[in-house]
């Protein structure tokens, strides 16, 4: 089954790519000749999920999916959560980001944390949502090499290293993506 990947984001596609069994395969906004970046302006990952797969649903009539992803800290009042990829503001990146999660947190003791994805998936003209959720804590420093996003400074609950200390193999343990994909996987093999 080919379905449409609603992001530019390379690592997301990586991630997810690797995540799916045979016999399904993830075609990219790029190789479905979309040059557009949808754009993320609700308050909640499920709007912004099934805006994404709305979009691309409308140009193509093609089966396709979105994704919105969101760190939700404890101490921060669940933030920097549906505004995560832009929480060091308008040029953020996931430096900016990670150093400014990270100057919020300094001194506290509380730093747990959570993973939330939210897949948003239109058969034939029909919205499914699956959500995937990793608890954790955020480190005192970055560490890894792997990974994107805030995955240098997220422990998952069980583990002792972060998200980017870890091959994907590692991640996929715990990963919130992997959650919601299974979720994903398990709906696709039922229509």
């Amino acid at each position: 089954m080919k379905l449409i990947f609603a992001t530019n984001n390379a690592n997301k596609v990586k991630e997810i790519s690797n995540l799916l069994p045979d016999g399904f395969e993830i075609i990219t906004l790029k190789d479905a000749g979309i040059d557009q970046d949808i754009p993320e302006p609700f308050d909640t990952l499920e709007e912004n999920a099934r805006t994404k797969s709305a979009t691309i649903y409308n140009l193509t009539q093609q089966n396709c999916f979105g994704e919105d992803t969101g760190l939700f800290v404890d101490f921060l009042g669940n933030e920097p959560g549906v505004k995560s990829a832009r929480y060091s503001g308008e040029n953020s990146n996931d430096v900016r980001n990670i150093k400014k999660l990270l100057d919020a947190l300094n001194g506290e003791t509380n730093r747990a944390a959570h993973f939330r994805t939210i897949i948003s998936l239109i058969i034939s003209g029909k919205e499914h949502q699956f959500t995937g959720i990793c608890e954790g804590r955020i480190n005192l420093e970055p560490k890894g090499e792997n990974g994107f996003g805030y995955d240098p400074i997220f422990i998952p609950n069980g583990a002792e290293k972060t998200f980017a200390e870890m091959t994907m193999a590692e991640k996929s343990v715990f990963s919130h993506r992997k959650k919601a994909v299974a979720k994903l996987v398990d709906f696709l093999k039922t229509i």
